[in-house]
């Protein structure tokens, strides 16, 4: 196979393949939205529970229930604190039920249910309680630099991981767009996007347990090292295949897992 047809097909499967690591973060973080279906009394209602939301509002709940006869209730209370459950009906709008999720400040979490009720009888749309974590909102003039920084680095990471296996003459220069992309995407617009959604720059160690904010700053210490041994000695490949397998692994961590959350047991309720 020739060089170039070989190059051409490393950067797709690499492209492809963050493509699917993306995907497979985002349906599996704990920001992406419960879904599912029940069943009453041969009524199939469809729901989306949020467990992510951005702005100075309540939060919204709301789905098609096009039988009048079923009513809804929304139980909440704040997570990690000491408040009673609280009980509200949900609001008709038609076909539609709704009810608002009480706004928190940033980092602030709310654990709630909906439970249908029809001839007396309670459906429970979930089998756990749902957690729902308040944020403020971020730019997109921060965002969609940040994702796509963060993207290309990832992309560059897998390519360069290739480049070291099969001992490439571009190994260093990938090393090099690599640690600049997760320089520019993870360690200066991911804590600027922190600051707006969450107050704070950075809340990972020593200062908290932010483990997005953890794991960023491995990847990067692991690039960095792969950088300047590269720089000394352009044959050592095995450093860039190591930070590329060290990445890899840090993206298959679901996304915002051990997030910034405010404990109200903590902070005087």
């Amino acid at each position: 196979m020739k060089c170039r047809t070989k190059s051409i097909l490393l950067w797709i499967f690499a492209v492809l393949f963050m493509t699917g690591i993306a995907i497979y973060q985002r349906l599996t973080g704990p920001t992406h939205p419960v879904r599912g279906k029940v069943n009453i009394e041969n009524n199939v209602i469809k729901y989306k529970l949020l467990t992510s939301y951005g702005g100075d509002d309540d939060a919204t709940l709301s789905f098609e229930v096009p039988d009048e006869s079923i009513e809804g209730k929304f139980i909440y209370r704040r997570f990690k604190s000491h408040d009673e459950w609280s009980e509200v009906p949900m609001q008709r709008d038609g076909k539609t039920l709704i009810s608002k999720i009480p706004h928190q400040p940033p980092a602030g979490k709310i654990i709630y249910e909906i439970i249908l009720t029809k001839n007396n009888k309670n459906y429970s749309l979930t089998e756990e309680p749902v957690i729902i974590r308040f944020k403020g909102g971020v730019p997109d003039y921060v965002l969609i630099p940040h994702i796509l920084f963060m993207f290309l680095a990832m992309v560059f990471s897998l390519r360069t991981g290739f480049e070291a296996l099969i001992k490439g003459h571009n190994t260093f220069n990938y090393t090099r767009i690599t640690l600049f992309a997760l320089l520019i995407g993870g360690l200066i617009l991911g804590p600027i996007i922190q600051k707006f959604a969450f107050g704070a720059f950075w809340t990972g160690w020593p200062l908290g347990h932010d483990l997005t904010d953890n794991k960023t700053i491995v990847a990067f210490i692991f690039w960095l090292i792969a950088f300047i041994n590269l720089y000394k000695n352009k044959e050592k490949r095995g450093w860039a295949l190591v930070a590329s397998i060290v990445l890899l692994a840090i993206y298959l961590i679901p996304h915002s897992v051990l997030g910034s959350e405010i404990d109200y047991t903590a902070v005087g309720e």
